[in-house]
């Protein structure tokens, strides 16, 4: 028996006789309801209503389209078993249809032979209602029933069966979507192919616009994975450990769940670029969190607009949260209530309550600014420090620029440029190669040594232009977090 099916036979042996269902997906309720009316209700059966059609099956002679009618109905003539209204919800700021369902609260409980079950999208009900209902949400799909619409849409296209490989990934991927939504995703899969990449990308982008709705979540494309990171061992090492448990059966083997890291240090050192890496060697949907926008007032008071940022990604888990510069948001002094403070206070009361499906990657530049309970062991799994890269290091991400400029790295004399590029940052190598690119396009030639050697000559680096900040960030980071990098001195 499903969580749902437990909560409809608990709410029928405690004779309720309203229900209200907080869900959008009207057709998953009513296929779910009609097997159990007759178990529920001994020779009963379910009953719809809408204000277009009125109640299916039909009443004789009654035009039941209108809602306070339709409750009288319900009231003089019940059926046996549930009545499913489906735009009830709508019409609940008129007094007639609240007397209807307070009068169809007080018959039935006298004589228990029907519940009246409303569907709605919003979890808001009346006051004078509030007492009567019994409030239910309905979950979000199980694995069982992923992998059961995945087969049924997948019946329907001969030849184009998913890789067995793949389908653990697909419906670990399809968690968190309605019926209709893994619908829409499956038919457009089935009809342009059934290649690894395509369906898992078409699936991200469905939580893509979902997010999107929001607002203040972007959905961020994986194009890649720990394998072009430059250096940053130790955090590589540490998610590729941990890339087989971020999934629903190591949740149901009560094995921890990966929760979150917190990665600081050297700006252009490489930590939002993590971010992106993880979610993508975990096959997992990143999506960033727009703390700018949250504070905005755009969309309503920074509580309420973060309450609901965290509730469309456990929505759509399982996915990467990414909070990006972190301290800039969680920073000031938490002693007044204001609104940076009590999104503060959610922020920490949610990851320690958050579902294990949702992992959150967050980054800062100056971890001394964030307060101490979010730093603290329990709230992240690890905190990372991101240094400045040493020579080898340097090596590595001058070759992985090098190779997506489409320059072949063994062309290039790689031991001239570490001397000059010592104190960079990994985003300053980036730009140099960038610049060294346009410089040999535009001579209409190809990209030398020399020319990277130019950039570099012009170049001044983050850690001479701000030493005094540079190095305050590394003598914090010395014994209070892990380093990000191996180490050879």
């Amino acid at each position: 028996m499903s969580r749902f099916e437990e909560r409809i036979f608990h709410a029928v042996q405690g004779r309720n006789p309203l229900i209200y269902l907080h869900t959008p997906e009207e057709e998953r309720v009513t296929e779910s309801l009609a097997p159990l009316a007759p178990r529920c209700f001994p020779g009963g059966s379910l009953t719809t209503w809408s204000c277009v059609c009125g109640f299916e099956p039909a009443v004789d002679g009654v035009d039941t389209r209108d809602p306070a009618v339709a409750l009288e109905q319900i009231i003089a003539n019940p059926r046996r078993g549930f009545y499913v209204m489906k735009d009830l919800s709508d019409f609940l700021s008129d007094p007639k249809v609240v007397r209807g369902l307070r009068e169809a609260y007080f018959s039935f409980s006298r004589s228990y032979q029907a519940a009246i079950v409303l569907t709605s999208p919003a979890a808001a009900l009346p006051d004078a209602l509030e007492k009567a209902f019994c409030y239910i949400e309905l979950d979000a799909l199980s694995s069982d029933e992923l992998a059961a619409r995945v087969l049924a849409v997948e019946k329907q296209f001969p030849g184009a069966a998913l890789p067995a490989d793949l389908r653990p990934q697909v419906i670990l991927a399809l968690r968190g979507l309605t019926m209709a939504e893994v619908n829409h995703v499956m038919y457009r899969v089935f009809s342009a192919g059934t290649a690894k990449e395509n369906v898992l990308d078409e699936i991200f982008a469905e939580k893509g616009l979902l997010a999107k709705k929001a607002g203040f979540l972007e959905f961020i494309p994986l194009k890649f994975d720990t394998s072009i990171v430059g250096g940053l061992e130790n955090v590589k090492t540490w998610a590729a450990k941990r890339k087989d448990l971020f999934n629903q059966e190591t949740v149901n083997a009560g094995i921890p769940i990966p929760k979150g890291i917190l990665i600081m240090g050297v700006s252009g050192c490489g930590k939002s670029l993590l971010a992106k890496a993880i979610a993508g060697l975990w096959h997992v949907p990143l999506f960033r969190l727009n703390m700018s926008l949250i504070f905005s007032g755009l969309y309503g008071s920074p509580e309420a607009a973060f309450h609901r940022a965290l509730c469309t990604i456990e929505a759509i888990a399982p996915a990467v949260l990414w909070i990006d510069e972190m301290e800039s948001s969680l920073s000031t002094p938490k002693e007044a209530a204001t609104p940076q403070s009590m999104v503060f206070s959610e922020f920490l009361t949610w990851m320690q309550e958050k579902p294990p499906l949702v992992f959150v990657a967050a980054t800062a530049n100056r971890i001394e600014m964030l307060p101490a309970e979010v730093v603290r062991k329990g709230r992240f799994d690890q905190v990372f420090f991101c240094d400045l890269p040493e020579t080898e290091e340097r090596a590595q991400i001058i070759r992985i620029h090098l190779a997506r400029n489409s320059v072949d790295p063994k062309k290039i004399d790689i031991s001239r440029l570490l001397g000059s590029t010592n104190g960079w940052s990994g985003a300053e190598i980036e730009q140099a190669i960038i610049a060294a690119r346009i410089d040999a396009y535009q001579a209409k030639r190809t990209m030398t040594v020399d020319d990277i050697l130019a950039q570099a000559y012009n170049m001044v680096p983050l850690s001479r232009t701000m030493a005094e900040q540079v190095k305050a960030i590394r003598d914090w980071a010395y014994k209070r977090a892990t380093p990000a990098s191996i180490r050879t001195s």
